[in-house]
């Protein structure tokens, strides 16, 4: 996926309401462009994640606001050869604009949702991507780069699954669920699902999550005395524990995306409509997948993977 750019401008914001998604697979797509000089654009929205940034070595610019004034004189400041877009907000007339203004410029935007584009590359990354359904929805001359092919995976996903096999649990041990409902999880499901999963005597759990996410306090709070979770924030060894674990319960999103690189089981659990792509997709695989939180189901759909899981370590 290398171009030849030499300055390479990303677009993108990390919230505890946006989430963190889009500033990690940037990050991750950044490392591809390594004789480029790499600079982020990001407002300074409460609950972000720019640090991130700084601890890979990038530059930072932090903008006031969302106006296309501003992005276009960064633009201008820094001559880029490339401007990657990865922002639910910035909309086809905002990249047709952009473009205008600068003829040379390569204009690489990122969509999960099938939406209208002006661009010169489209980068959909989600296993679930239909290259097809772009049809009409981008210039006839826009590169479409779709699908698992294209995947955005940080390089300790390829080193743990060298190093994955297949656990065998043993009569008295517990099975080890990995945990994440995304990095801000707005609708605080994980608490949620940890009251469910505390039904069980035969688990353990590896809750996952960022210093994004807004119900952290009463996370950790909850957490406290329960010996069978373990809380990992902004945690750096994320396949290392999938590597670890039985299966996972998961939002069908990005982390889809990992879950399936390392062939973990996962329960997938749909919390927001931009999932919805991913949701049919997994769906129609034939994936464990519930369209919305649901206790009865949630306790079912465990309850089964447990038994599947035990009859194959028979």
């Amino acid at each position: 996926m290398k171009d030849k750019t030499k300055s390479i401008l990303f677009r993108a914001d990390s919230s505890s309401k946006i989430g963190t998604g889009h500033i990690m697979r940037d990050l991750v797509l950044a490392t591809q462009y390594k004789d480029s000089n790499i600079i982020f654009a990001t407002q300074n929205l409460s609950g972000n994640i720019n640090h991130k940034i700084f601890e890979a070595g990038y530059k930072l610019e932090i903008l006031q606001s969302n106006q296309l004034k501003e992005l276009n004189q960064l633009i201008q400041k820094y001559n880029a050869d490339m401007l990657v877009i990865d922002h639910y907000e910035i909309d086809y007339k905002f990249e047709k604009k952009l473009k205008e203004n600068n003829p040379q410029l390569i204009l690489l935007s990122f969509d999960d949702t099938y939406e209208k584009h002006y661009c010169d590359i489209l980068l959909n990354h989600n296993i679930s991507a239909d290259k097809k359904r772009y049809k009409d929805l981008v210039p006839k001359n826009c590169e479409l780069r779709c699908g698992s092919q294209y995947t955005l995976l940080r390089d300790e996903f390829y080193k743990q699954k060298k190093k994955r096999k297949q656990r065998f649990k043993t009569k008295n041990s517990k099975f080890k669920i990995f945990l994440a409902m995304g990095g801000a999880d707005h609708s605080n499901i994980t608490r949620k699902i940890l009251n469910v999963l505390e039904s069980f005597d035969n688990i353990k759990t590896h809750v996952v999550t960022t210093s994004a996410n807004k119900n952290l306090h009463e996370l950790r709070q909850y957490i406290e005395n329960k010996k069978w979770v373990k809380l990992y924030i902004d945690s750096d060894k994320i396949a290392k524990l999938m590597k670890k674990s039985d299966f996972a319960i998961i939002s069908p999103s990005v982390t889809a995306n990992e879950a399936s690189f390392m062939n973990l089981p996962f329960i997938a659990v749909k919390t927001a409509d931009n999932q919805n792509d991913m949701y049919q997709y997994l769906k129609r695989k034939k994936y464990l997948v519930l369209e919305q939180f649901n206790i009865k189901n949630l306790n079912t759909t465990i309850k089964n993977i447990i038994q599947k899981l035990d009859k194959h370590n028979e």
